[in-house]
């Protein structure tokens, strides 16, 4: 067997392609975990403050540019380079390379469709969204092949496994029925006990009878369509086959309780209550 030495500037760029796909690897896996904890709104939950959505947006850019640089670099072998084709068309080389490909332009794809949400029907948005579980199930093989193509393995054994498992795990139980998640204590239950104890609002003055109702709104860009509310609310709150949320904006009197039960149930806190009175 001969050992072939590549030209110092092959190494170099080798090094690049390696230290860019490392950074690719850790934010695609933290803009995993934001994006979970960002649209269950765990994270208020956990740590008491709301998650910042954008930052979902900043890791997913660090993740596509670390990503396309990785790519790119291989342009600039002078050994054994690709060129623009063996980059960008999917198993044009070997099955590593184009599990990485595919990855790599299922993300793009996504953010592009992002940035044209309000003219997409949002069901088919979520669901073409919901395709970036599969591009980084397709990137993680096609690092780990990688590693061992490469003899890296132990290093992204030790370094790709630590932010790799807490991305598993919120996915893992970001699909897990509600029941089980309230159980868990990552999303809250309807309360226990109806009635006066729901109330959240002084006893009526004497003097005429004032009947006290709930006005009933939700914030869309909140609102994440997962149905909980109307599975506490079915008369009052219903999810629609194309996405949308149809709701009742001034309940009765009698639906009160299931109104602040769906509203305390709600894990992106999306729905307002506020009180009227009536005479």
């Amino acid at each position: 067997m001969i050992d072939i030495a590549l030209p110092q500037h092959d190494i170099g760029v080798r090094e690049v392609a390696a230290l860019s796909a490392r950074a690719s690897y850790v934010f695609m896996c933290l803009t995993l975990c934001w994006g979970v904890l960002t649209a269950t709104g765990w994270i208020k939950r956990l740590t008491g403050h709301q998650a910042i959505r954008s930052a979902h947006m900043i890791l997913a850019t660090f993740t596509l540019a670390t990503g396309i640089a990785h790519a790119i670099v291989f342009l600039l072998l002078r050994e054994q380079g690709l060129d623009v084709f063996g980059i960008a068309v999917p198993f044009s080389g070997t099955f590593r390379h184009a599990l990485g490909i595919l990855g790599l332009e299922i993300m793009v794809a996504i953010t592009i469709t992002t940035g044209m949400r309000r003219f997409i029907r949002y069901r088919n948005w979520l669901r073409f969204h919901q395709l970036a579980y599969v591009a980084v199930g397709m990137v993680v093989v096609h690092s780990w092949f990688g590693a061992i193509h490469n003899g890296h393995l132990a290093l992204l054994w030790l370094g790709g496994i630590t932010v790799l498992t807490p991305a598993v795990t919120l996915t893992a139980l970001r699909f897990l029925p509600p029941k089980t998640l309230i159980r868990a204590g990552l999303l809250a239950g309807a309360p226990a006990t109806t009635g006066t104890q729901l109330a959240v609002v002084e006893p009526p003055p004497p003097g005429p009878r004032v009947g006290r109702k709930v006005q009933v709104s939700v914030d869309n860009q909140r609102c994440k369509r997962y149905g909980i509310c109307q599975a506490e609310s079915p008369q009052l709150f219903q999810l629609m086959e194309d996405g949308r949320l149809r709701y009742v904006r001034d309940p009765d009197t009698d639906s009160r309780a299931q109104a602040q039960a769906a509203a305390r149930s709600c894990p992106m806190q999306a729905i307002q209550l506020q009180e009227v009175r009536t005479r």
